[in-house]
């Protein structure tokens, strides 16, 4: 999030705009020598304690969070504003570089960064020298576009990782693989191996119809316990017809987990494999093309949910979690549909497991959180950006022709922001509870 610059009095010295060199003797060449160190013992930490995907995970996090705020930075220099500091993290300086009126560094909290844009509001004081060039004083247009760019950003970052999925990894087909064969706990053959499946076999038809919906398959095969069922199989280009006769998974365990209870009324059937959708490659102009058609649906997907957890039924659904164990554990084991918020803890812990399980798993991981970001950064409420540009589009709403600019006081807002920024602690709060006490099982297969 941009934060607010509090520019240094009029006169100050101007020393600090002189070039910095990196011989030994200078003190730059110190900072970068300490930011080194701090990164390899950061580094040999996380290794030794075995999070090494966990570091790798921040990383990606915190350059996020930097090209959130290079979409500020970006458009509020080509707006003319004042752009007085770029950094990673917070807290005491690590190292820094001045190049003109911007300070660029790193500091030691690594929890994000930050840009500094003078006058970001009309509570700061700023000298009538620079003035003209802060935020404030800038037009509806050049507001609108600098207070939206980081959230600009984050769509912008989810749209070319999706066509880099779409690309690298192909377009989903109605077909199935077999991304693997199960090994139930006592079967010593299981109708999959009995029947010669292998991973890498396509399933195209089943009882001699082609699929149309991946769900076909998993259907067919639960309601035929005992009784045979036709699988059009291809590997390497030829078809050919599998008959697999499901066996009744009542009781029968995969990895410790029972398929279907021993006590179910009725037989479930199953054949022992792994199933993931197959894709076909694609040409680039295609990826663009489905790139931007699956960050549609994946953000009217985001909306509706995020519309959900802050509905009357999804709050009472959090508070029903938090305050009951029992609820908790349910949601956290089927978290799909769910009113389950997720902090940065959680994410934290489901990103390295989209780590282990493939760069496509990542890839999609980052899709989401980079549509959430955008869309929760953009909430009409000061803080965030969306709360500057509400107040924007305000004064420009309230600003008549002829008549000086409007500007809103903004100190009025500071009841409603203290109220909504109360009821969002609770609700972090409550999140990272959640995540600590019942964390949410691994999403990816």
């Amino acid at each position: 999030m941009t934060v607010i610059a509090k520019e240094p009095p009029a006169g100050t010295p101007a020393a600090a705009e002189t070039p910095q060199d990196f011989t030994p003797e200078s003190g730059n060449f110190n900072q970068v020598v300490r930011l080194l160190v701090v990164l390899a013992l950061v580094t040999v930490l996380f290794v030794l304690a075995g999070l090494g995907d966990l570091l790798l995970f921040i990383a990606i996090l915190v350059a996020v969070v930097m090209l959130h705020e290079l979409g500020h930075f970006a458009t509020a220099k080509w707006a003319g504003m004042k752009v007085t500091e770029y950094f990673v993290g917070f807290g005491p300086r690590l190292w820094s570089v001045r190049r003109g009126e911007t300070e660029y560094g790193v500091k030691a909290i690594p929890a994000g960064g930050y840009v500094r844009i003078t006058g970001f509001t009309v509570l700061e004081e700023v000298s009538d020298e620079d003035e003209p060039r802060a935020y404030r004083q800038q037009s509806f247009g050049k507001r609108m576009i600098v207070g939206s760019a980081g959230s600009a950003m984050h769509f912008l970052i989810a749209f070319v990782l999706a066509v880099i999925a779409v690309f690298a990894f192909g377009a989903p087909t109605d077909n199935l693989q077999v991304a693997g064969l199960e090994h139930p706990q006592g079967v010593a053959q299981t109708p999959a191996q009995h029947a010669g499946l292998a991973a890498g076999d396509l399933i195209v038809s089943v009882n001699g119809k082609a699929l149309k919906n991946p769900d076909t398959l998993s259907q067919t095969v639960a309601r035929s316990a005992g009784t045979p069922v036709t699988l059009g199989v291809r590997h390497d280009g030829a078809t050919r017809e599998v008959t697999v006769t499901p066996a009744d998974a009542r009781g029968v365990k995969v990895g410790g987990t029972t398929l279907v209870p021993a006590g179910a009324s009725s037989p479930h059937g199953y054949i022992g494999v792994q199933l993931a959708q197959a894709t076909q490659s694609v040409n680039p102009v295609r990826a663009v093309g489905m790139g931007a058609t699956n960050l549609w649906q994946l953000t009217t997907a985001e909306v509706a949910g995020i519309g959900h957890l802050f509905s009357a039924s999804g709050l009472s659904s959090v508070f029903h979690q938090v305050s009951n164990s029992k609820d908790a554990t349910q949601v956290a084991n089927n978290p799909a549909g769910a009113a389950r918020p997720i902090s940065i803890i959680g994410i934290a812990r489901l990103g390295p497991q989209a780590q282990q399980d493939g760069i496509y798993f990542l890839l999609e991981f980052l899709i989401v959180i980079n549509i959430v970001f955008g869309l929760l950064n953009m909430l009409p409420m000061i803080p965030f950006d969306g709360g500057h540009v509400a107040v924007a589009g305000y004064e420009w709403i309230r600003t008549k022709k002829g008549q000086p600019y409007y500007r809103a006081d903004i100190t009025k807002l500071f009841p409603v922001v203290f109220a909504v920024m109360a009821f969002l602690a609770v609700f972090v709060i409550s999140s990272v509870y959640l995540d600590l006490t019942h964390p949410i099982k691994n999403l990816f297969p």
